[in-house]
């Protein structure tokens, strides 16, 4: 009798999860396949190197070590500070930056700070924390979205702070101006958390089911790819298969193997059971396609999840700086800007650059520079050049480390610190066919119970001769843990277990 065929469909951190589970609990019970449309393994994990420094082009941190299994995996295998090279964030988190407004101006503490424990407090609030009591009494109205409830905040914190001294000393800036870009700072900062290009796309209700692990956040000094490379070593060699791109899914067969799956090159693979770890941006494609990627397609109550659930982009941006700066010359950098359309503003500052928060060596006295973008500002870094990006971001921190000058408008930067970039490492998440985008998140009009129904198998009826066809897994299957590599951990891991207890395999 032939043995069940399990496909699992990419070899990101859920499919890797589900093939090693799967491969080291059935006693070789299964014929197991990976396909993966790409030639690497690791999907949205990507260790890169940039001028001798390890970088990660996709996932980053570990976020919070207690209860992590990535972190489990990381001090297994040695993999957390047993780099041969210097890594991304290998000091932790910088000391204090400069925060620097548009025109020359540095904020300090008194400044900043009431603006950042206002930012925090309401963030804690919005999910689930304690907060300020005169927030909790703010925000009894109803919110839509994440967006208005910070601004809502924004309003009554100025209402309870009226009769202020009118701002000196910092040009054209007003002091009610200069703390709603504070604040635009970090909603800028919220924006690559989330991958929600807006937050007022964000959902308000959802916020406080995300649950974060407690602990420090950290990376791994072998690079995340470690992991993937751990899950993937078990397998035999002829199970993972690259450049394996999938065109069609075709299930709910009359045929000894119900499921079909054929490829961009004519081939097909026949299944007992898929497992579809695709990006959530990948789905909303395969429905949108007038030819669909399944075949027949999803039942409604599936493609309705798909189309309500958010799916941004957000991408890394590392610059090399030019040897004729020392790195300890260039601090590390929170950017205050005027909005793109405020007349105030310098006009050679380009639109995508003002929705970014940092500029941040990525450890102490490094050359390498990292900027982070989320949304439409992601997506204009992808189609931009090198050239262009580097003389942007000239630019933009030489304006902004110059002396502060009368007229903010002025183009020149006369009065400043030059400094400039030499080459370029970027991300492209959003262009890249294979995952067109980033993580997701609960849009408005969607809820933690889109990611329920994101997670069940198809076909639906549980007495059906030929269950569990079809099974999803990845970040955007988790309900609390949404948009991280553990949550696509727990996913890959939930699929194999419930394969598992289909067949009765002992000690699930």
């Amino acid at each position: 009798m032939a043995k069940p065929r399990i496909v699992i469909i990419g070899a990101g951190m859920a499919g890797l999860a589900a093939a090693n589970k799967l491969y080291t609990s059935s006693n070789d019970l299964f014929e197991l396949f990976v396909v993966e449309g790409g030639t690497r393994i690791g999907g949205r994990i990507n260790t890169s190197e940039f001028y001798g420094d390890r970088v990660e082009m996709g996932a980053t941190w570990i976020h919070g070590i207690k209860g992590s299994p990535v972190h489990q995996i990381a001090q297994q295998i040695n993999a957390l500070q047993g780099s041969d090279k210097p890594w991304e964030c290998m000091d932790g988190l910088l000391d204090e930056p400069k925060t620097i407004a548009e025109g020359g101006f540095e904020l300090n503490g008194s400044m900043i700070e009431p603006i950042s424990t206002l930012f925090k407090n309401l963030m804690d609030f919005a999910q689930g924390n304690e907060a300020s009591k005169w927030c909790s009494m703010s925000c009894r109205l109803r919110n839509k979205s994440v967006g208005s409830f910070l601004r809502k905040g924004l309003d009554v914190y100025w209402d309870s702070s009226k009769d202020r001294e009118e701002l000196k000393g910092y040009g054209k800036w007003s002091r009610e101006l200069l703390e709603e870009a504070i604040f635009a700072m970090y909603e800028n900062t919220q924006r690559t958390y989330t991958s929600a290009g807006d937050l007022f796309s964000l959902d308000y209700e959802a916020e406080s089911e995300y649950r974060m692990f407690p602990g420090e956040e950290i990376t791994i000094g072998n690079g995340y790819s470690s992991i993937i490379e751990y899950l993937a070593s078990v397998l035999p060699r002829d199970v993972i298969q690259l450049d394996r791109k999938v065109a069609k899914i075709k299930w709910d067969r009359c045929d000894s193997r119900p499921v079909k799956i054929h490829f961009l090159d004519g081939s097909f693979v026949l299944a007992d059971h898929v497992i579809v770890t695709v990006s959530l941006g990948v789905l909303k494609a395969g429905i949108c396609n007038a030819s669909g990627l399944f075949s027949p397609p999803l039942p409604s109550f599936k493609t309705d999840a798909i189309s309500r659930l958010g799916y941004g982009v957000v991408n890394k941006l590392f610059l090399r700086l030019n040897g004729n700066r020392k790195p300890e010359e260039l601090p590390s950098l929170q950017m205050v800007f005027h909005r793109s359309d405020s007349e105030l503003r310098h006009k050679k500052i380009p639109w995508w650059m003002r929705r970014t928060a940092t500029l941040s060596p990525i450890y102490n006295n490094a050359s390498v520079f990292l900027s982070w973008f989320a949304g439409k500002e992601a997506l204009e870094l992808e189609r931009l050049s090198n050239e262009e990006i580097i003389n942007a971001v000239t630019t933009t921190v030489s304006s902004l480390l110059s002396k502060p000058h009368n007229e903010i408008m002025s183009d020149s930067n006369s009065n400043g610190f030059e400094v400039s970039f030499v080459d370029v490492l970027k991300s492209k998440w959003g262009s890249d066919p294979l995952f067109l985008g980033s993580y997701s998140y609960v849009a408005v009009g969607s809820s933690g119970a889109d990611f329920d129904t994101m997670a069940e198998p198809l076909p639906t009826d549980v007495y059906h001769h030929r269950p569990l066809q079809i099974l999803f897994a990845g970040e955007a299957t988790h309900r609390t843990h949404y948009s991280t590599t553990h949550g696509a951990y727990f996913s890959g891991i939930r699929e194999a277990n419930r394969l598992l207890q289909h067949y009765h395999c002992v000690g699930v």
